[in-house]
C-alpha cells in the first residue's frame, strides 16, 4: 500500500467472519491472489465477487478473520481489490497474516453502512465516513509494521532489504 490515503465503498460484515467464509477451503490449492479472489465470500455473499471494485473497503464488527491460520484469506481480499479492512477487532493470526502480505487493517469501531464511502488517512490516523459526515481516529500502525505493508508484505520487504 504505497498510498497513505485511500477512499472506497463499504462492504459491511458482522462479527466472527472466519477464514472459511472469506475463502472456502476447497480453493486453497493455489496461492494466486487473482484466482482466490474469484471465490471470496462465495458461500456467504454471492454479490461480492461480481461487484467488488478496486479500492473498496470491508467494515466488520468483532473478531474478523477468526478460524484457521491461512494466509489465503487476506490474499483473496487483495486479489479482489480490497484496499483495507476496518473492524472493531481482528483475530490475531489474520492480523499478522494480513500485515505479512501487505493488506492494511484499521482497528476501529465506526458507524458505516453498506455502500457508504470512507476516506482513510493512515499518516494522520483519521477515518472519515463521507456519506454521513462522521470522523473517527485510530492509532497509527507502528512504523515497523507500516514498512512491511508499504513494501507489499514481508517477503517483498525482505527482498528489498537484501538488495540494500
Amino acid at each position: 500500500m504505497k498510498e497513505k490515503q485511500i477512499k472506497g465503498k463499504v462492504w459491511k460484515f458482522g462479527s466472527n467472519v472466519d477464514t472459511d467464509q472469506i475463502i472456502p477451503a476447497e480453493y486453497l490449492v493455489t496461492g494466486d491472489s487473482k484466482e482466490l479472489a474469484k471465490h471470496a465470500f462465495e458461500k456467504v455473499r454471492l454479490d461480492f465477487t461480481k461487484n467488488v471494485k478496486h479500492g473498496d473497503i470491508i467494515v466488520a464488527d468483532e473478531n474478523f478473520g477468526c478460524g484457521s491460520s491461512r494466509e489465503h484469506a487476506p490474499r483473496a481480499l487483495i486479489g479482489a481489490g480490497v484496499s483495507c479492512v476496518v473492524a472493531k477487532s481482528f483475530a490475531r493470526i489474520f492480523f499478522r497474516n494480513s500485515i505479512n502480505i501487505g493488506l492494511p487493517l484499521v482497528e476501529a469501531d465506526i458507524n458505516a453502512s453498506e455502500g457508504d464511502i470512507l476516506e482513510i488517512d493512515f499518516d494522520k490516523g483519521i477515518l472519515k465516513n463521507i456519506s454521513i459526515g462522521e470522523e473517527y481516529s485510530f492509532p497509527p500502525t507502528p512504523d515497523f509494521l507500516q514498512q512491511l505493508i508499504d513494501a507489499g508484505g514481508l517477503v517483498k520487504y525482505t527482498k528489498q532489504q537484501i538488495k540494500k
